[in-house]
């Protein structure tokens, strides 16, 4: 589904030149759950924003089935986004003044092959509120509400910033358990972000960084489920 090769990120310039990502590669399998894990600074979020064609390596190759993503000019990615990849931020980003079923409305007009809209607000639990707007919700509806966004369109890779970074303890759970049920009802691959290291018991794969160079990588052979997670 998804392979990197070499990639290199620096930012800055001459004395100030830091070098965010230093040479990596990695191979992630269609339907795949995996956890970019580290500590701030380690450059997971530059790799997943590079992934997403939010920001762009120095050097190193992107490729997604059978497309590289070096060969793509502006127009060619955002289709390659539009068409493939789904984003959950930390910050929901929902529209203020849409209900949230027009919200979740927005990410299937960008789709191809859209999901059910209907089975979708069911699934994440939103049926009673679906005509409300942000500010009716408590932040982890809103976060049901921007996963909802993300899968309507069907995406290839899910893309996750540390979607429950903003929020307690039990709707962090809530929101992990709804993101495992997507993985496993619809097949997307996977990638998440996060510095809490509770969360790589769930992955199928476990990807840890630090200081921009990938540390250690292996494949849970006994998964833990989201409900059973503890930190």
């Amino acid at each position: 589904m998804l392979e990197l090769s070499n990639i290199k990120k620096s930012y800055g310039e001459d004395g100030s030149r830091v070098e965010v990502l230093k040479d990596i590669s990695l191979s992630v399998g269609k339907g795949e759950f995996v956890v970019l894990l580290g500590p701030s600074g380690s450059g997971k979020s530059t790799l997943l924003n590079i992934i997403g064609g939010i920001d762009t390596a120095d050097s190193g190759n992107i490729r997604i089935r059978d497309k590289n993503m070096s060969d793509m000019d502006e127009k060619a990615l955002t289709s390659y986004r539009r068409e493939h990849l789904g984003y959950i931020f930390q910050m929901y980003n929902l529209i203020p003044n849409l209900t949230v079923r027009e919200n979740i409305e927005v990410g299937a007009y960008l789709s191809k092959n859209p999901l059910d809209i209907d089975e979708i607000i069911s699934t994440l639990g939103l049926w009673e509120h679906q005509n409300k707007i942000p500010s009716q919700l408590s932040g982890g509806q809103q976060q049901r509400c921007s996963i909802g966004r993300a899968i309507v369109k069907n995406p290839d890779i899910l893309l996750c910033d540390e979607p429950t970074g903003a929020l307690d303890y039990n709707t962090s759970k809530e929101i992990l358990a709804l993101i495992e049920e997507v993985n496993h009802k619809y097949g997307n691959t996977v990638i998440m972000v996060t510095h809490n290291d509770a969360i790589k018991n769930m992955a199928d794969f476990v990807v840890k960084l630090r200081d921009g160079v990938i540390r250690k990588s292996y494949r849970n052979e006994e998964k833990v489920s989201a409900a059973d997670l503890d930190w």
